[in-house]
């Protein structure tokens, strides 16, 4: 096995990197647009420098797992053909990648000042915990996950001086425990017998128990985004008593979601179900557009 040409080297870094999964890190810019600073553009400006350093950065673990994971995802039909998987590159190849995108967020947080680098170091510990512990523990992989998203949400507070709503974090919580648990689901009907060999701590989890988990913290969402969504305290502090409104968006996005686990087996990556199942973009792009024009005008 070798790095192979610089074009194709260069080609499976990429693909490593997982760019498709960098929408996640959107939840950096939720302090943007829920502190009301969408139009200040030093705020905008800082929020994006943050998105991309959380890009980076989750890119650099993204690299890490798949280190890690590459004899497992050889044994998986859907990861067999990641690069260091196939042998399109070496893990010396690999590992220099990920210090290069660590390298990039490093310094984007330095610029973004001290508690934007702290919660990167945090996020940053939390990606190796999870890849060498926390993956192959039943219940605590998935909180992990979720840990990792209110890293984000935090960030994006740092980034613009912005007050983190105690709302933000209990929905962005539960919301990310429903995709984790989503991809369980996926991994355990997907690989079936082979399931233990790929992430050990499947051997714990059954399809029905991860159903009850799902039908929980999927109310949970759903019933807690309506609550802050006719909070007075939210009311007070955004400005508008209207935000329900953005409820049936919600509802529906969490809904349909909920269908294409169930009827089409596709929990497996919550990203591509958002960047290809067109029903789910309407309902997350009205859901968008919606909050702006209740905050804003």
């Amino acid at each position: 096995m070798n790095d192979g040409p610089s074009a194709g080297r260069m080609a499976a870094i990429f693909r490593l990197a997982r760019p498709h999964q960098w929408i996640k890190n959107a939840l950096v810019l939720a302090a943007l647009v829920f502190g009301q600073r969408l139009f200040v553009l030093h705020d905008v400006v800082l929020a994006l420098v943050g998105f991309v350093a959380f890009c980076a950065l989750s890119s650099a673990g993204y690299i890490l797992n798949d280190i890690a994971d590459r004899e497992a995802d050889r044994l998986n039909p859907e990861k067999c053909d990641r690069p260091l998987a196939r042998g399109d590159l070496t893990v010396a190849a690999a590992s220099r990648a990920a210090f290069a995108f660590a390298a990039i967020a490093a310094v984007l947080s330095i610029v973004l000042g001290r508690e934007f680098v702290g919660i990167a170091l945090l996020y940053a510990a939390l990606q190796l915990v999870y890849s060498l512990w926390a993956k192959h523990q039943v219940i605590i992989d998935v909180i992990a996950v979720a840990i990792g998203f209110v890293l984000r949400a935090f960030a994006g507070g740092v980034a613009i001086d912005v007050e983190v709503s105690p709302w933000l974090v209990f929905i962005t919580f539960v919301l990310a425990l429903f995709l984790v648990l989503a991809r369980r689901r996926h991994e355990l009907i997907a690989l079936g017998d082979d399931a233990i060999a790929h992430r050990s701590a499947l051997s714990d989890y059954s399809v029905r128990l991860v159903d009850q988990m799902i039908s929980i913290v999927a109310g949970a969402t759903l019933v807690g985004y309506m609550i802050y969504t006719a909070s007075a305290e939210v009311e007070a502090k955004l400005g508008t008593r209207h935000l329900y409104l953005t409820v049936p968006f919600v509802a529906f996005g969490i809904l349909r979601y909920l269908y294409l686990i169930d009827e089409r087996n596709e929990g497996g990556d919550p990203a591509r179900a958002l960047l290809h199942d067109r029903p789910l973009i309407l309902a997350v792009a009205l859901w968008v557009l919606t909050d702006i024009v209740l905050l804003y005008f």
